[in-house]
């Protein structure tokens, strides 16, 4: 009787997880004007083996009479959560800078940056799911570029090294003035490869980010040496290609999501630029662009959710601000593709008013984490009112179609 109480108890359990209910929690925990800084953006989010979610944003001291807020005075603040978003720990400022670092000369030069402005920039996560270590690659004055680890789920991180040494190689190819890494979490690839997309400008054009190139750093031993890779695209093959993310094919190669500002004068619109290598590192495919994914200029993310190979179905996600008539950052909406991202079948809004950048992470349990920005308290549509975390199963993404 006991072992039929526990088989049937056995199957109810599966039964209640194959039919889960659809859930949708929006948590604002960054809100403009409030623990002393005038806005929080480019919101990066991480969740590591144990359940702990990592947040991490760039809180900023906006001037007051000087345009560049991406220049502004600003640090790397995270929050953690151990109860999947239930409570939240109180921000906290993770980066110690160097003594007397140097103000970028090429935002002084423009007018972007005051002489005691420290911008410190382009937040980076990986976690290793097998051994649970965050790696944290950071920049300081879009200048210099910096990696710290965490081995406590977030508790505390080791002493920043220097890594702009990688960046330099660039130089000989592409003189850069500007460096910045990301934004959003990078990721770790199947043959243990830490990877991320970075972008670097000479810092001649608009905002001292432009024109622009994307390309690769990577790193084979867990992040104590990097790589470069070659450069993917450079300006004017897209017209100022910036932030990328990446995601590994369930073939091995990896793709790079690209942001541009190439306008398709036949369609009319501008669409995310794609290309793939075998590595992450080279052998760049042309760059094309997928028409099912509108680009308003704005960063976006991708996410492998699960793999056939590992007995589920090939799951990816994506999310952007959809808003195929124009610039106008509004509409984050997510997009789910069962075919490698060759067709993206089930498209649903997140966040249909003001909205912005956005980043994406999946527990242990199953659930969905998208860190984005939210609403405006201003009229400058880049200036988000808050950084807000949705937490959302995959029934609630696919209306009960899909589960895990």
């Amino acid at each position: 009787m006991k072992t039929q109480l526990l088989f049937f108890s056995f199957i109810l359990c599966l039964v209640r997880i194959a039919f889960a209910e659809p859930i949708l929690e929006k948590t604002n925990i960054f809100t403009a004007h409030e623990g002393g800084y005038d806005v929080y953006r480019i919101p990066a989010i991480a969740v590591t083996p144990k359940g702990t979610i990592l947040t991490f944003c760039e809180a900023r001291m906006l001037p007051e009479q000087r345009a560049g807020a991406d220049w502004a005075k600003m640090d790397i603040l995270m929050r953690r959560s151990t109860d999947g978003g239930k409570t939240w720990s109180a921000a906290r400022n993770i980066i110690t800078p160097p003594e007397n670092p140097e103000i970028n000369s090429i935002a002084l030069d423009h007018g972007y940056d005051g002489a005691e402005e420290l911008t410190v920039n382009n937040a980076v996560p990986i976690v290793d799911n097998e051994t649970g270590t965050v790696h944290f690659i950071y920049c300081i004055e879009y200048a210099r570029c910096y990696y710290m680890r965490s081995e406590d789920d977030g508790e505390t991180f080791s002493e920043a090294v220097d890594i702009t040494e990688v960046f330099e190689k660039f130089k000989p190819e592409y003189p850069w003035k500007v460096i910045a890494t990301g934004p959003g979490h990078g990721i770790k690839l199947s043959n243990g490869r830490l990877l991320i997309p970075v972008w670097m400008s000479t810092g001649t054009g608009g905002g001292a980010h432009r024109p622009s190139a994307v390309s690769t750093i990577f790193s084979d031993d867990e992040g104590k040496t990097w790589q470069r890779g070659e450069i993917v695209v450079n300006h004017p093959e897209l017209v100022n290609p910036s932030e990328t993310v990446a995601v590994e094919l369930a073939d091995g190669r990896v793709m790079l999501n690209i942001r541009h500002e190439t306008f398709d004068r036949k369609n009319k619109s501008r669409y995310r630029a794609i290309t793939t290598s075998p590595n992450g590192a080279d052998q760049w495919t042309p760059i094309t662009q997928d028409d099912e994914l509108p680009e308003s200029i704005c960063m976006a993310n991708i996410l492998r959710l699960s793999k056939e190979s590992d007995g589920d179905k090939n799951r990816i996600l994506f999310v952007n601000p959809h808003n195929p008539d124009g610039r106008e950052r509004k509409n984050v909406t997510l997009k789910l593709s069962y075919d490698e991202t060759e067709n993206w079948s089930v498209v649903k809004a997140l966040e249909p008013g003001r909205s912005g950048y956005s980043d994406l992470a999946m527990g242990p349990d199953g659930f969905i984490y998208c860190f984005y920005e939210r609403g405006s308290f201003d009229k400058h549509h880049h200036n988000s009112a808050n950084l807000c975390v949705a937490k959302f199963n995959l029934e609630w993404l696919t209306d009960g179609k899909d589960s895990f």
